[in-house]
Order: C-alpha cells, then structure tokens, then sequence
C-alpha cells in the first residue's frame, strides 16, 4: 500500500503491510462505513461504563478513536477522555471536538502512555491489524502497563468464528454514489476484505486484513502479557458469550 490513495500495481495489491495507514487516512474509509450504528455504540458504552461502575471524571483512554465520535460520547457522560489514534487525519478532525476534558493525540498502540488510566476501551474491532504477530502481545503489554492500579481494560473484538462461518463472499455497497466493490475470504489466520472503486476517473484498491484471533488466542496471548481475564460478553448488551452465535467477542481485564 502506498500512503497516498492512489491507484496500486498489480505488486501492490498484495502487500497489505501497515494497510491502515493509508486506508484509514482517506476520506473513503469514512464513506463507506458512515452508516454504522452509533446509537448501538452508546447503548454499549452505558452498558460498560455501568458494569465497570467507573468513578466521575474517570480517566478514560479510548485506543484507536478514528475521528473521536465515541470519545466525546464518553466524555458527555462525565470522563476526562483522552483519545489516541494513529491516522493523523482522524486526529485532526477529532480536535475540533476537544475542550477541558476531552483531548486526542496522534499514537502507536504498541507503546505505553506514562499517565494511566482507569478504564482503556479498544473498540469496534481495532485490534489485530498488524502484519508481525508479536505485535498484538506488545499492544496487549502496552494496554497493561497504561492502566491506573484499579483500572479495567476492554477489547471489543469481532467473534471470528461466527464472522467466518457468515461471511459474505462477494457484494456491491453504493454510498455517496460510489459503488464500493468488497470482497472477503480467508487467509493465512486472517480475515481479509479487498475494496475496488472508481471515484473521479480513478481506481482505488484497498485491502483490510484483521489477524482472526479467537478466545483461546487472546487467553493465550494475555496469559503471556501476565494480564488477568476478568469477564467476557458476547454483544453490545453484555450477554453471555457463546462460541458460535456471539456476534461479538468483549472481554473485560486488568
């Protein structure tokens, strides 16, 4: 992937190293994910805020914010919020929302902030993007060592199996009068989703790769970070999780 959004070489194509920096970076990321369901989204973070029964002007560090909608959400319900992201793009535009309490930074997951925090909310499937493996435990030991004495961290990861087994293999989603030609599969442990389009005469090839970790594979990867799994939900409503229907994977630790 180049940074720029530029039509790629058929060498291109595969190379998907680091792909989020520059798909996240371009304005099509957010027009074909516009229609997402924020309402749910704050019905999630009522729900988890309550259960994790987080104190007033709690310190909350919302990982991989994009443009920060959820972190103002957050800080309406009354958190010192500070949102991180690492497309500088998503910052930029999340900073016309800062005041007192609600700041974001441009961040690398896969280091350490020196403040801590009493609650980390990884969100939405924003985990597992990177090419070397060691790094999602290095993103893991990060979160760890960013959290307050009492503080809980929380990764809202898709249920791969459930996505596997439901997966649409090809379809067209026309936004904004673009037709955005997605196709997803499986490979190597990763679920990938290739995105084609034409805008103003010219081609885009995107590809999304998210490493397809299970909940044996993240018990294993925090029993090397030497976190604890405290609690584990299967939706946005904090049901139990089950293995092969939970649309989602949610998992409570410390």
């Amino acid at each position: 992937m180049s940074d720029a959004p530029n039509s790629s070489t058929p060498n291109q194509e595969r190379n998907t190293e680091n792909w989020f920096t520059s798909w996240f970076d371009t304005p099509y990321y957010h027009i074909l994910y516009k229609d997402r369901n924020y309402r749910e989204a704050q019905i999630f973070m009522d729900n988890l805020t309550h259960y994790l029964n987080l104190p007033e002007k709690a310190k909350v560090l919302d990982l991989a914010c994009g443009k920060g909608r959820h972190s103002i959400y957050l800080n309406q319900l009354g958190y010192n919020v500070l949102g991180a992201d690492l497309s500088e793009n998503s910052i930029a535009e999340a900073n016309k929302n800062s005041n007192e309490h609600l700041h974001f930074k441009v961040h690398d997951m896969r280091e350490p902030f020196e403040e801590k925090f009493d609650a980390i909310f990884n969100l939405f499937t924003s985990f597992g993007y990177f090419e070397n493996d060691d790094d999602n435990l290095t993103t893991l030991k990060a979160i760890k060592e960013s959290l307050s004495e009492y503080g809980f961290a929380v990764i809202d990861f898709m249920n791969v199996n459930q996505v596997i087994e439901t997966l649409v293999p090809e379809e067209v989603k026309t936004v904004d009068g673009i037709d955005f030609h997605i196709k997803r599969y499986v490979e190597d442990g990763h679920i990938l989703k290739e995105i084609d389009f034409e805008d103003q005469g010219r081609k885009y090839h995107f590809t999304e790769k998210v490493k397809a970790l299970t909940l044996k594979d993240f018990q294993d990867l925090m029993d090397e970070a030497g976190i604890y799994l405290l609690d584990i939900f299967g939706d946005y409503k904090l049901k139990k999780f089950h293995k092969t229907e939970s649309e989602r994977l949610i998992m409570i630790f410390k």
